[in-house]
């Protein structure tokens, strides 16, 4: 009777890495070199982080240094994200009226750019009525006043135009910006990653150099025994 094997696409990690020796990335990219698992997983326990195959057809396999926790929760937001871009935005509709005070287009404005940060298409239309009908250029102009104002956060998918008795604009979200404080929360990130390589590296180093001198103080005492049988 066949047994079916299931294959997992997870990546190898930590105890799971059965070859003696990997090509070990640190944790932000930088090239370790080939060294024995052993000392590999050795370096992430001491950086608590996980040592992750990301290129197990190599020769040796490549791993990396990294917080497999972490970098799980990132693909999954990263999913998320894909899927959201790929749906349909949804359209937000705001009306305005030709005579609008500055009050009222500072709130409706405000409207608009919450929506665009949503990720949201905006719909602005101007209702004219009697007269206002026969000088469609100031709803324009609005429009115009409007999209250079949001311009930071959207932009003219479809420019003014008159559709019977409304003049209509569409805006569209722009991509997301980095808030300051994400970007400071990176950089940190980013540091304490290179301070973990380099412990990584200085660890790895130490490690080679007590490998090699207990090689060579194996290789001198077995050249020493020769000498102490023929003594005898």
């Amino acid at each position: 009777m066949r047994i079916g094997v299931i294959i997992s696409d997870e990546p190898r990690i930590n105890d799971e890495i059965r070859v003696s020796q990997v090509r070990l990335i640190g944790p932000n990219g930088e090239q370790v070199g080939v060294i024995a698992t052993s000392v590999a997983l050795n370096l992430a326990k001491e950086a608590n982080l996980d040592l992750v195959e990301v290129a197990p057809n190599a020769k040796p396999p490549v791993a990396k240094l990294i917080d497999y926790g972490k970098f799980k929760y990132n693909e999954k937001i990263k999913a998320r994200e894909a899927r959201r871009n790929q749906s349909t935005a949804e359209i937000k509709e705001i009306r305005f009226r030709l005579k609008i005070d500055d009050h009222d287009f500072e709130v409706k404005k405000g409207h608009v750019v919450r929506f665009l940060n949503g990720g949201d298409k905006v719909k602005v239309t101007i209702m004219l009525r009697g007269r206002e009908q026969s000088r469609p250029i100031g709803g324009v102009e609005l429009l115009q006043r409007l999209a250079q104002e949001v311009e930071e956060y959207g932009t003219v998918e479809f420019a003014p135009k008159q559709e019977g008795r409304n003049i209509i604009m569409t805006l569209a979200p722009k991509g997301k910006k980095v808030h300051a404080q994400s970007e400071q929360r990176r950089r940190g990130d980013q540091s304490r990653a290179e301070r973990q390589a380099r412990q990584a590296a200085r660890l790895a180093a130490k490690q080679e150099a007590q490998a090699q001198a207990a090689a060579e103080a194996k290789a001198a005492v077995a050249s020493d025994k020769p000498k102490t049988s023929e003594t005898k």
